[in-house]
């Protein structure tokens, strides 16, 4: 269920940052209206991921999908210039929450090590 509400955090922070854009700069009520509504829904879908989730990997993930999401909205919807080194920077992102992703769920994995004392094993 964590996963469902990171998601959800990741797709209501994409909407407000959709409509912040659209709000230009707080002079259009309801751009800035959902802007409100939607960052509060992101905040409290990425609380509630927080209950289960690291708070390293979550924020990660959040910011990192965000920042590939609004830059691909960016990109098609706003006709924003896309170049190169914003793809190439774009992908620098997303291998690191891999990455940290990767690192964090080793990390988890059982660690058995036995020791034996007389009759008594002992796992850690």
């Amino acid at each position: 269920m964590h996963w469902i509400y990171l998601t959800l955090a990741i797709l209501f922070e994409i909407a407000g940052t959709t409509s912040m854009k659209l709000s230009e700069g707080f002079t259009r009520l309801v751009p800035s209206i959902l802007l409100v509504l939607f960052y509060l829904g992101s905040l409290a879908f990425l609380t509630l991921t927080l209950k289960k989730i690291d708070v390293s990997v979550a924020y990660a993930i959040w910011s990192g999908m965000g920042i590939v999401l609004i830059a691909i909205i960016g990109f098609f919807y706003f006709n924003e210039q896309f170049s190169f080194v914003k793809l190439f920077a774009i992908l620098l992102i997303v291998i690191g929450v891999v990455t940290l992703n990767l690192t964090v769920q080793k990390e988890e994995s059982p660690k058995e090590a036995t020791y034996q004392s007389s009759n008594e094993r002992i796992n850690l």
